[in-house]
């Protein structure tokens, strides 16, 4: 079998752990029967050595697919990653998610991507990243009693992502410890009120509401205070024709929202001033993980 699953862009601004969007940039495995373990990275993390004696995929398909068939199994697995590690783009959810379907497939037991998703929270505990790898679009995502709830929208063609991907990783569990621990009822009104207007103007599609709906008060400056760049190319997007531009989950990438004739725009400005970064043009994926049968 063959599982393809996109990058995520998490919080959008004010969803602090709830919001988040499927972007058209892939990881694939492909997964076969063996009789041996077989493992094979290309692309992201290709050189880390690591990844091969303590991959977090396989520890979570061997234990799925054990409790699912009670038998271990021997699989070769072929990594083919595209999703940079600790950027903010759902790198983990990926794998997370991925580990979790393939599981299932392979077990053939045909599992629906709401078990999936629920499945993946146990590994995850935030459904920002996870809900859009596994639905695809722009998803708004709540957990209660164990369960995820999702909407999902669709996101029209009509409609880019420009990420700024830098060279610098960004730990979230490290950017998470920098978090203030309380806020003031001010400050929960202003991103609820926030986070429900994005909502809104997603499922409406009423884009010119994104760029108000999209700040945020509880995590953004701080999480870019490591990285001042980013304050200039938030400016620089929203200037060029961007309808939302926020930070990429904890960062270091950056996530803006634009119509597809202002796309090029952006990414020439943001390069005159940073070439040094990654900088790219993206669709955005409304699928979600796909599943295909390798001929």
């Amino acid at each position: 079998m063959i599982i393809k699953i996109p990058a995520t862009s998490a919080n959008l601004g004010p969803g602090f752990d709830s919001l988040g969007l499927a972007i058209g940039l892939y990881n694939e495995v492909h997964i076969k029967k063996s009789s041996y373990l077989g493992i094979s990275i290309k692309g992201e993390g290709s050189s880390n050595i690591r990844l091969k004696k303590n991959n977090l995929f396989i520890s979570i398909f061997n234990d799925i697919y054990a409790e699912l068939t009670d038998d271990k199994g021997v699989f070769r697995f072929e990594f083919i990653n595209h999703i940079p590690f600790s950027r903010g783009l759902g790198s983990s959810s990926a794998v997370i998610v991925s580990a979790v379907a393939s599981a299932y497939e392979m077990a053939d037991i045909k599992a629906d991507k709401k078990t999936v998703l629920n499945r993946a929270l146990f590994y995850e505990s935030h459904p920002d990243n996870i809900a859009p790898a596994v639905y695809g679009g722009f998803v708004s995502s709540v957990v209660e009693n164990k369960n995820v709830y999702s909407l999902i929208k669709k996101i029209p063609n009509s409609l880019k992502a420009v990420v700024v991907i830098p060279d610098i990783p960004l730990s979230t569990a490290k950017s998470r410890m920098q978090l203030n621990r309380n806020i003031s009822m001010k400050c929960a009104v202003y991103n609820i009120s926030r986070a429900s207007l994005l909502s809104c103007a997603f499922f409406s599609e009423n884009w010119d509401m994104l760029k108000v709906a999209s700040m945020d008060c509880i995590h953004q400056q701080k999480r870019m205070q490591a990285m001042p760049e980013l304050e200039i190319i938030q400016k620089i997007a929203l200037e060029n024709g961007a309808l939302m531009s926020t930070l990429s989950g904890s960062g270091s990438s950056f996530f803006s929202l634009c119509f597809e004739k202002d796309s090029l725009k952006i990414k020439k400005q943001i390069l005159e001033r940073f070439n040094d970064f990654r900088v790219e043009v993206f669709e955005l994926d409304n699928d979600g993980y796909v599943i295909e049968k390798e001929q």
